[in-house]
């Protein structure tokens, strides 16, 4: 079962999968109209592939997905899901409100797992029918409660991430939201901006301080989570598009194809030509 919800003045979209074979995400392959998404297993563990890396989706657990993810699962008739475009809810405009993003979306943890034990399990489920109820509504209001029940969704699931973060047990807040901020500063400026040098002044700190701020706390170095979204992105291009490798080092910021493609055989164990041929 798929429900849908399109407002028509914003071209805002809410859909909600309910064990659906449909379930999967194109990503940058679907670029003009990308949703983030939440899924929930309900069943037994199964595999997902996200951008063509396999991992083990816990039973009783929830998955944030991004927009520009590709991804498809073993059981799609095992999971419900929730996606939204930015147009129906925006997480970065509204970020005060629900505090998700750098956490669950754009964050430094990927994939991340949420799982939930029986009181949690049946907390989703009264929430799963109140939000399947409200999508059979026909009157002016539905797509504002809609996006409540949206907002609900994303602060019970920040919530449990935050609680199962042994890190967000020691932080105080501001330090947790520094490493968010840094986060999407990363994901905002990564095809231009290689060096922490930037990402700490956009902070107004020193790249000494951010360094020891995520060592303290066991998270990667600023400059490893830059590299690594970096592949990540150089990846995704490589796997999805037809654009050579020269193109993508233009793309992702690298005046020197050459340097490029030593980078990405220094952070991946590939070379370009060999990735290119696993495709």
């Amino acid at each position: 079962m798929q429900l849908d919800f399109t407002e028509q003045k914003t071209e805002g979209r809410f859909v909600m999968y309910c064990h659906s074979e449909a379930l999967k995400g194109d990503g940058i392959r679907e670029s003009l109209n990308t949703y983030n998404t939440f899924v929930w297993n309900k069943g037994e563990e199964q595999t997902v592939w996200i951008d063509e890396i396999p991992y083990t989706f816990p039973e009783q657990a929830i998955l944030p997905l991004m927009g520009n993810q590709h991804f498809r699962f073993e059981h799609p008739p095992q999971l419900v899901a929730w996606k939204f475009n930015r147009e129906f809810y925006c997480i970065l405009d509204h970020d005060q409100e629900v505090g998700c993003v750098g956490f669950l979306f754009y964050g430094i943890r990927t994939p991340f797992f949420i799982t939930l034990n029986a009181k949690e399990a049946e907390n989703f489920e009264k929430l799963q029918s109140t939000l399947v109820d409200e999508f059979g509504e026909r009157d002016r209001f539905k797509g504002e409660m809609l996006r409540s029940l949206l907002k609900r969704l994303i602060i019970k699931t920040t919530r449990l991430g935050k609680s199962q973060t042994e890190s967000c047990h020691d932080l105080a807040d501001h330090k947790l939201d520094l490493i968010r901020r840094f986060a999407l500063l990363v994901e905002l400026h990564f095809r231009q901006q290689h060096e922490v040098r930037f990402y700490a002044e956009s902070l107004n700190k020193s790249a000494k301080t951010l360094s020891n701020l995520f060592a303290l706390y066991g998270q990667p170095s600023p400059s490893k989570i830059i590299h690594d979204r970096i592949v990540l992105e150089a990846r995704r291009l490589f796997l999805y598009t037809d654009k050579s490798a020269k193109e993508v080092s233009f793309e992702l910021g690298f005046a020197n194809p050459e340097y490029f493609s030593r980078f990405f055989k220094s952070k991946t164990g590939n070379s370009i030509t060999v990735f290119k041929s696993r495709k």
